[in-house]
C-alpha cells in the first residue's frame, strides 16, 4: 500500500540530516577555538608582564597567591656537608614557590661547595625538592716532608683538584695529622677526639712523634704529649680538668701526660722571671725529641708548598 503524498513531504532531506549530525561536531570545536584563544592571550599578557619593571608589585602578588610552596626538601648523601652551606647553596627554602628558582643554577652552586663532587636535584611538583649528593670523601689533611694532600680514613690520598677555589676551603675545614704514619693511624685518633669535644675544639693538629704516639697541637700553640696507647683515658683525663679547672685555656707551654701516675704542665714563664727561665726539658733518652709546635699555614702557604 503506498503512503499517502502529505506523509512524504515530512521526511526530512540528507542535507537536514548531515547538517544536524555535524552541529555535534561544531560546537567543541567551536569551544576549543575560545579556549585556545584565551590561552593565547593569557601568555602573551603574562610575557608583556614579565617583561616590563612597572608590573613587579604585580607579578610578587601573583606569585604569592600561587599554591605551589616548597614544603620538603629532602637531602641524601651529606655525611660532610653541612645543612646551613647546602641551604646557602640551593638558594631557596620551605615556603617559597616550587618554581620560582632554576634548578641548574642551584646544582652548581651545591657542586661548587667544598665536599661535593656532584649532585643531583629534582623538583617533584607541588611541594617537594629533592637533592642527592656524591662527595668527595677526603677524612683529614696530611702533612708529611712539607706535602700537604687530602686523605680518607684509611690513610690513602683522596683526588683533589689543586690548592685553588674549594680544595683550599676543604683543607682548611679538615683536621691535620702531621708525620710519617700519621695517615694510618688518623682515623682511630680522630674518633678518640671526637668522642671528648671539649679537647677537640682546642686542637689544630696532630702530631705523629716516633710512628709511636701523638703530640697535640692547641690554637694558642700549647703543645698536649699523650701517652703511647693510652690515647683514650688520657683525652678522657684531659677533658675532666677541662670541664673543672680549664686547664686548656690557661697559658701553659705544654701539658705532659705520658707518665700514667703524674702530669706535668710547664707554664710559660713570667716576664720578671725570663733570665731564670727552665729550659724546656727533653724527653726521656731513648725517645725522639717532640717536633716543634705546629701551627696551621694559610692558603697561600698551602699553594706554595703543594
Amino acid at each position: 500500500m503506498k503512503r499517502p503524498a502529505d506523509n512524504l513531504n515530512d521526511r526530512p532531506s540528507k542535507l537536514s540530516i548531515f547538517l544536524r549530525r555535524q552541529k555535534r561536531l561544531i560546537r567543541p570545536a567551536l569551544v576549543t577555538l575560545v579556549l585556545c584563544a584565551v590561552g593565547a592571550g593569557c601568555i602573551a599578557f603574562a610575557h608583556h608582564v614579565g617583561s616590563d619593571e612597572r608590573f613587579a608589585p604585580f607579578r610578587a602578588r601573583m606569585v604569592n597567591m600561587l599554591p605551589l610552596r616548597i614544603t620538603n626538601i629532602t637531602v641524601t648523601g651529606n655525611e660532610l656537608t653541612s645543612d646551613d652551606a647546602l641551604q646557602a647553596a640551593l638558594g631557596v627554602r620551605r615556603g617559597d614557590f616550587i618554581l620560582g628558582f632554576s634548578l641548574n643554577a642551584a646544582r652548581q652552586r651545591i657542586d661548587a661547595l667544598p665536599f661535593v663532587d656532584h649532585s643531583v636535584v629534582e623538583r617533584r611538583l607541588p611541594d617537594t625538592i629533592i637533592i642527592h649528593l656524591i662527595e668527595r670523601r677526603p677524612f683529614a689533611v696530611w702533612q708529611n716532608h712539607g706535602h700537604f694532600m687530602l686523605i680518607d680514613r684509611e690513610g690513602n690520598q683522596v683526588r683533589d683538584q689543586g690548592m685553588t677555589g674549594k680544595d683550599a676551603q676543604a683543607f682548611m675545614q679538615l683536621p691535620l695529622v702531621v708525620g710519617p704514619d700519621a695517615n694510618l693511624a688518623a682515623a682511630s685518633l680522630m674518633d678518640e677526639l671526637s668522642a671528648q669535644p671539649e679537647v677537640r675544639s682546642h686542637v689544630t693538629a696532630a702530631v705523629r712523634v716516633g710512628q709511636r704516639r701523638w703530640n697535640l697541637t692547641l690554637r694558642d700553640g700549647t703543645i698536649v704529649m699523650l701517652p703511647e696507647g693510652e690515647e683514650v683515658p688520657a683525652l678522657k683525663r684531659l677533658a675532666q680538668m677541662q670541664q673543672d679547672m680549664r686547664l686548656l685555656d690557661r697559658p701553659v707551654v705544654s701539658i705532659d701526660m705520658r707518665l700514667p701516675d703524674r702530669l706535668i704542665i710547664r707554664e710559660a714563664p713570667h716576664p720578671a722571671s725570663n733570665d731564670n727561665a727552665t729550659p724546656p726539658t727533653a724527653e726521656p733518652s731513648g725517645l725522639p725529641a717532640p717536633d716543634m709546635p705546629w701551627t696551621r699555614p694559610d692558603v697561600a702557604n698551602l699553594r706554595r708548598r703543594a
